[in-house]
């Protein structure tokens, strides 16, 4: 790696930013702040401190002085972060090389480094002026500011007392969540992180990522799928965690409509296996990712996860040594397969984006928010011996109708150009449910994470529970299978639909052994 051209300041601040783009981008950003650094007497808030660039022309050293010291280039960023100890980095690419967005920014984000993106000065000259423009704060793609969320602030040291100098587990490792999670794990020196995944490329990618970021720490990848329940308890005898976060799960409701005995067999068997290994192998802490759409279900996907709950609530009763508990929540910004990757791949291939319906809501937060609450649910402690559900403060649901349009203007487009409406598809709901009722939710001592407080709840029949849904868990019959989940999710119907001009209301409260 080149040597730094710059001393790195001593009083570093989370104002220190690094610029990545090309040489004349860089160059003219520099200047907006050099000029925003003359006018900081009467502004609000300094110019972010820049400590260097990375330019990314094809051939940099034919250009003249960018204005910055030139630090590296992307392979660097691990060693120039902890050298400089920047925070964010402003990308300004011109738009003929916006694609290359995706891959800077998990570079980014794989070393805990904050991303802005900024049009170039001549991208944004050339935009059609009678058009609905935005102002340049507002064309950095951020994605709390497109559901107006202020994040729950991390609780560093309940993370540090579950996590350092012990072994951690996440199944389904490489996916949107559970990489996440495993990157804040990986940050409070575990003994060793354990990533468990199916998929091979997800799987290179995480171990890749914290290689990366942590070159110390011990580390297994281990390419598994966790429904295998005979393989999945001979890893955990191998590597004995501590903690286990159990991300794994089938999570897309009108596929799942279409595959009910394969939701059953990954969302409740999967489920199964890996938290009867934990109970077999005395691990401390085993914390499930659940979902909104398991109150009240009204598609396979939600009853699955339903099911899942219920059997973990259900092994608690049986195993007072392991720590059993749930974390529900709604939507996930910028998650894989999610609604702003379709959107933006919409986008770049020159189509209109897609929102099935004007009426339809939902609960969002960001990805590192959300896995940080879940890290941090892991470590409340309560004095009975239940599974606690708790749900995440999603705060007000979003209108994805007006989630679209800010995300079409933080891109200069006209969002009435730019929508069509398609319909909505099996199993949705226009709104979701975190909870059976707002009344059974209590505060927790962690900002951001309540519990349900339902008392009550008849024992959950494991055996019977396994058995009904392990005599359809292989059939291509759609109906025996959801028959079957019926039985013990006696609340899951169909979704209502209002007509147009109805409010859609929440369903009623169901009252019985299975609602939590």
């Amino acid at each position: 790696m080149p040597t730094p051209k710059q001393t790195a300041r001593e009083d570093a601040s989370p104002e220190t930013v690094i610029l990545i783009g090309t040489h004349a981008a860089v160059r003219s950003l520099r200047c907006q702040l050099f000029l925003h650094e003359l006018d900081a007497p009467t502004s609000r808030e300094p110019a972010p401190w820049p400590c260097g660039c990375i330019l990314l022309d094809d051939e940099p050293a034919s250009h003249p002085d960018a204005g910055l010291p030139v630090l590296g280039d992307l392979d660097d960023l691990a060693e120039l972060k902890a050298w400089h100890r920047f925070t964010r980095a402003l990308v300004t690419l011109p738009e003929s090389r916006r694609h290359e967005n995706d891959a800077i920014a998990n570079r980014l984000h794989a070393i805990g480094v904050e991303v802005r993106f900024i049009p170039t000065l001549d991208d944004l000259l050339a935009r059609d002026t009678t058009t609905e423009q935005v102002t340049l704060p507002d064309a950095q793609l951020d994605v709390a500011r497109l559901i107006g969320r202020t994040p729950f602030p991390v609780d560093e040291a309940s993370l540090s007392d579950l996590l350092t100098n012990k072994r951690v587990l996440i199944t389904g490792a490489g996916g949107s969540i559970g990489s996440e999670i495993a990157m804040i794990c990986a940050r409070f020196a575990p003994e060793r992180i354990v990533l468990m995944e199916r998929a091979e490329n997800a799987l290179f990618e995480i171990d890749r990522r914290i290689k990366e970021a942590h070159p110390t720490l011990d580390r297994a990848a281990i390419l598994h799928d966790v429904v295998d329940a005979e393989g999945t308890h001979a890893y955990l005898r191998e590597h004995a965690p501590h903690v286990v976060f159990h991300a794994a799960a089938h999570k897309h409701v009108p596929l799942m409509e279409d595959h009910p005995a394969h939701a059953v067999t990954n969302n409740l068997f999967g489920t199964k296996a890996i938290a009867d290994a934990a109970v077999a192998n005395n691990c401390e802490r085993f914390v499930m990712i659940s979902s909104d759409k398991a109150v009240n279900p009204t598609s396979v996907m939600g009853a699955t996860k339903r099911l899942a709950e219920r059997y973990v609530q259900g092994l608690q009763s049986r195993t007072p040594s392991t720590r059993f508990s749930m974390v529900r929540f709604g939507n996930v910004l910028a998650s894989a397969c999610s609604v702003l990757p379709i959107w933006a791949s919409q986008l770049a291939e020159g189509r209109r984006i897609t929102v099935t319906d004007e009426r339809m809501t939902r609960y969002f937060m960001t990805i590192p928010e959300a896995a940080s609450l879940v890290i941090q649910s892991a470590a409340i402690e309560h004095a009975d011996d239940s599974a606690r559900v708790y749900v995440l403060d999603m705060g007000e649901p979003v209108r994805i109708m007006q989630l679209a349009q800010r995300f079409c203007r933080a891109r200069g487009i006209d969002p009435a150009q730019a929508i069509t409406i398609t319909g909505i598809r099996p199993g949705e709901k226009l709104e979701e449910e975190l909870a059976y009722s707002a009344e059974s939710l209590q505060p927790t001592d962690r900002p951001g994470i309540n519990a349900w407080s339902g008392a009550g709840l008849e024992p959950v029949d494991l055996d019977r529970l396994v058995a009904d849904l392990g005599a359809v868990r292989a059939s291509r019959d759609r109906d025996a299978v959801l028959t079957a989940i019926r039985t013990h999710v006696p609340e899951m119907r169909p979704a209502a639909i209002p007509t147009e001009g109805e409010t859609p209301a929440p369903a009623e409260p169901i009252h019985s052994s299975t609602a939590a």
